[in-house]
């Protein structure tokens, strides 16, 4: 079964990529700490430029994450309110712009038919937390697209 024939679950969506999340990140942390090391005993020149490009390299592990998943939630974000223009009643069409980007991004795995239901009920219930968001789904919605 691939990847993007998996059903996918609250329990099983979260995606990571061992060559990137495990073997890359422990080997640029390995990397940062011993030139960090180095240059906390050695304190030569070559140690404290060690040690600026194991930080460098942190920077850049964290950042290779964090700007694609930016621009990904903004795009869901607008998948998100478009798909609210489609399914949402009239009596909630009025409130479309109350969602916060978090509601959003977790709302993207409720099935069409569950949306109305589940989008009037975090709203009213000001429910905020992804995660909370995402456990009252009960026809999930896979996303095999993510970053």
């Amino acid at each position: 079964m691939s990847a993007s024939s998996k059903v996918q679950t609250f329990s099983n969506h979260a995606r990571y990529v061992p060559g990137f999340h495990f073997v890359t990140g422990a080997l640029t942390l390995v990397i940062a700490v011993w030139t960090l090391y180095r240059a906390a005993t050695l304190r030569t020149p070559d140690s404290l430029l060690g040690a600026l490009v194991g930080v460098a390299l942190v920077a850049q592990f964290w950042y290779l994450r964090a700007f694609p998943l930016a621009v990904q939630n903004r795009v869901i974000r607008l998948e998100e309110r478009l798909r609210l223009e489609a399914l949402l009643p009239s009596e909630l069409q009025s409130r479309r712009d109350a969602f916060t980007p978090e509601q959003l991004i977790a709302l993207r795995f409720a099935s069409d038919a569950e949306l109305p239901v589940l989008a009037k009920k975090v709203l009213d219930e000001q429910i905020t937390e992804r995660a909370a968001i995402k456990a009252l789904v009960v026809n999930w919605r896979p996303d095999h697209m993510r970053a």
